[in-house]
Formats: C-alpha cells, structure tokens, sequence
C-alpha cells in the first residue's frame, strides 16, 4: 500500500478525525466516517448519521 495519499483523501480523514459527529442527535460516528464524490470542478463530502439519517454535507469548488 502506498504512503502517499491524495489531497482528497487527506480531506477526508481529517472530516473522519474531526466532524464524525452527528449535530442532530450527538451520535459519535467511529466506523463510516464521510463519503466523497465529486462531479469535475466540485468535490462533496457527505456524512450520514446511522442512528438519525441526518446528512451533513461539506463541498470544495476547483477553480
């Protein structure tokens, strides 16, 4: 497996390390983390909450 990760994937584990907790209901989510897809110029970071279906969504615009 490669050291060297991608600026996204970095991103993304600092949102699993930091923001894995719902602001709906206070559930800490330790397993799932956030989802990431992006559509060409955006990149969207999406966390669902297991326990309440809530979704937080963070995007970064390329320029």
């Amino acid at each position: 497996m490669s050291t060297h990760r991608s600026p996204f994937d970095r991103l993304r584990q600092k949102y699993d390390r930091s923001d894995s907790e719902c602001r709906q209901c206070g559930y800490h989510d330790t397993d799932d983390g956030w989802d990431v897809t992006t559509s060409g110029d955006r990149i969207h970071y999406q966390f669902v909450c297991p326990v309440c279906d809530a979704v937080e969504t963070r995007e970064l615009r390329l320029e």
